[in-house]
């Protein structure tokens, strides 16, 4: 039976077991697929051990980075990313190394929320991997304009300026901003520790602008309890870029897509 894993540290609270076991039982896919802590001493040592049997992992933090140094070869996305979160081993033995996680946003803001970012304004919280994993994507639906707006502005400047040749993109502080927006993407893990990024309220217009938080939990992160006390059309979590960013590194490995629709509602449901 092929074997796979996501390598992450920590790594007990992981859904990914759960998620690719339900993909590989609804396409009657042969394989095992185990959460597996990686040693923050020595993880390229511990993943080639892994690949001597394995077919294919997942990459958690703290470890995107790391990865993107062992991959022998990069899909484009990886590269502009600057890290990878799904190893695949080739036939060669080689280690291909891609970034799913763009992919992952776009397609659970498209075709699950059903919300389209062509032409929109969008807003980026955060500067680091995170956002910097879903830049490319979300320049490629061709919005009207893009900010990155984070406390430390010169890394925003930065990326702004690494990913400037894919579209109308800008950088900012949190508190420079005020006029409204389409969509408001939280790639910090302020949610994390139950905090806030300063920005604005007056950056949702009631009853328009939609707001998506990549973190999640049992109940509503603050960052979304925050957009719906303001009005925000709607406030999404980040279960659905998990589910999502899955199924892209699921049909990698086995070249078939699953369903994510019956997966996010099981998911939805142990969470309740």
């Amino acid at each position: 039976m092929d074997r796979y894993a996501v390598f992450g540290n920590p790594i007990g609270h992981s859904k990914s077991p759960l998620i690719h076991r339900l993909f590989a039982a609804q396409t009657g896919q042969q394989l095992t697929y185990e959460a597996l802590l990686a040693p923050l001493d020595d993880f390229s040592g511990f993943a080639r051990t892994f690949f001597q049997t394995g077919k294919g992992a997942n990459v958690t933090v703290p470890f995107k980075e790391q990865a993107y140094q062992l991959a022998d070869s990069l899909s484009a996305r990886a590269r502009r990313a600057g890290a990878v979160n799904t190893l695949s081993k080739q036939a060669d033995g080689s280690l291909l190394g891609d970034n799913t996680d763009g992919a992952g946003l776009v397609r659970d803001l498209t075709l699950n929320a059903g919300f389209s970012l062509a032409g929109k304004r969008i807003l980026l919280l955060g500067a680091g991997g995170a956002v910097r994993g879903v830049l490319a994507l979300f320049l490629a639906e061709q919005p009207a304009a893009l900010v990155i707006a984070n406390r430390t502005v010169e890394k925003a400047e930065a990326l702004a300026q690494q990913f400037a040749d894919l579209g109308p993109l800008f950088a900012s502080g949190f508190d420079w901003l005020d006029e409204p927006v389409d969509l408001i993407v939280n790639g910090t893990s302020a949610s994390l520790a139950g905090e806030l990024p300063p920005i604005s309220a007056s950056l949702i217009q009631p009853g328009h602008t939609l707001c998506y938080d990549m973190m999640y939990g049992k109940e509503p992160t603050t960052f979304c309890r925050w957009a719906s006390e303001h009005g925000a059309a709607r406030a999404l979590d980040g279960l659905g870029m998990l589910v999502e960013q899955a199924a892209e590194a699921f049909f990698l490995w086995r070249g078939v897509r699953p369903a994510t629709a019956p997966v996010l509602a099981e998911l939805r449901r142990l969470l309740a």
